[in-house]
């Protein structure tokens, strides 16, 4: 199964809200990630910097491409962007990493 990775951008201030927001979890945005494939998921901190590194498996890229579209991630959206930098549609701006190095 894939992985991939990719960085955000956290605004300085908000690391605990950010934290407490993923901690309550919507239920139904959980239920989206898990029915588009989405598994061993994970968000970083670097408190120097405040860059988030997400993590994730998935089974299928063009079903991550499509949560873009769905109402509950664009909901979730709108409840985060006030924390973090967002496209102008308030989809967080998400830079995709290179993996140089996985051992297993």
């Amino acid at each position: 199964m894939p992985r991939i990775a990719f960085k955000m951008i956290l605004h300085k201030g908000k690391e605990a809200e950010y934290k407490k927001r993923h901690d309550a979890l919507w239920p139904e945005l959980k239920n989206i990630l898990k029915e588009a494939g989405i598994s061993d998921y994970a968000i970083f901190l670097d408190a120097e910097t405040n860059y988030l590194f997400g993590v994730m498996k998935i089974e299928n890229e063009a079903k991550l491409d499509e949560l873009r579209h769905h109402p509950i991630m664009k909901k979730w959206w709108a409840y985060m962007h006030d924390m973090m930098e967002t496209n102008p549609d308030k989809s967080p701006v998400s830079i995709p990493l290179n993996e140089v190095f996985y051992l297993e």
